[in-house]
């Protein structure tokens, strides 16, 4: 337990060079192809219980105290790879526009980037009543200054671009919860215009579910492609 919430990392049998790691933000253990993967190919695995925060500043520093925490008790890599999948993208996305300098890369799958898309249910996905009211309240807003907030990842493209953050997008064009056109499209449209490296992977007719790919090489390959950059973990 880390400042009420739990924590924990799961270690390989045997640490690839460099002890690098896999930080899923949410939903640990679904669609976890890539991560077995990884967990096989030497990776540790780490996840921080934030639920129901929606990547709010709160949650942020947390996530800050998280990861000095397990980098100094396991000796883990100074940078991992951020897995952000759906309203886990907030969280991910948000972490690396504040301390880009602790991230090495980003996997967004069916990420949530505009809290107004979802839960706001603003644009053309189905929102979600409940979640909206916790990610108001979490974030001290209301119905009238959450369009303006500045707060979701596609306001804070910027500091992660200028940082050169690799990413790895990969989402569904039939997506009716998380729509891609208001969330992911966005985002490559916009990191791309501004030098950040983005390889999306687009899945056609497929919605929200199933997260991550079948065969999950092509994940595996970019987050150990960005691991063994010169600036890697």
């Amino acid at each position: 337990m880390l400042d009420g919430r739990e924590g924990f990392v799961v270690a390989p049998r045997t640490a690839a060079p460099g002890r690098p790691w896999l930080w899923r933000t949410e939903f640990f253990g679904d669609f976890a192809q890539a991560d077995r993967a990884l967990l096989a190919a030497g990776w540790h695995l780490a996840c921080f219980r934030l639920s129901d925060q929606y990547g709010c500043p709160g949650a942020v520093a947390r996530m800050g105290r998280f990861q000095s925490y397990v980098t100094e008790t396991f000796g883990l890599a100074r940078r991992p790879v951020l897995l952000g999948l759906s309203r886990g993208g907030l969280y991910a996305f948000n972490y690396a526009a504040t301390y880009p300098e602790r991230v090495a890369a980003l996997y967004l799958d069916a990420p949530v980037l505009d809290i107004c898309s979802w839960p706001g249910g603003r644009g053309t996905g189905i929102g979600a009543a409940r979640e909206w009211a916790e990610c108001l309240a979490v974030y001290g807003l209301d119905e009238r200054t959450a369009s303006d907030a500045g707060v979701s990842p596609l306001d804070r493209i910027k500091p992660v671009a200028k940082a050169r953050i690799p990413i790895l997008l990969v989402a569904g064009d039939a997506d009716i919860v998380v729509p891609y056109a208001e969330n992911g499209a966005l985002l490559a449209e916009r990191y791309s215009l501004l030098g950040g490296p983005i390889e999306t992977i687009v899945k056609p007719g497929v919605g929200h579910h199933p997260h991550s790919l079948s065969d999950p090489a092509p994940i595996v390959a970019f987050i150990l492609r960005c691991s063994q950059a010169p600036d890697g973990p």
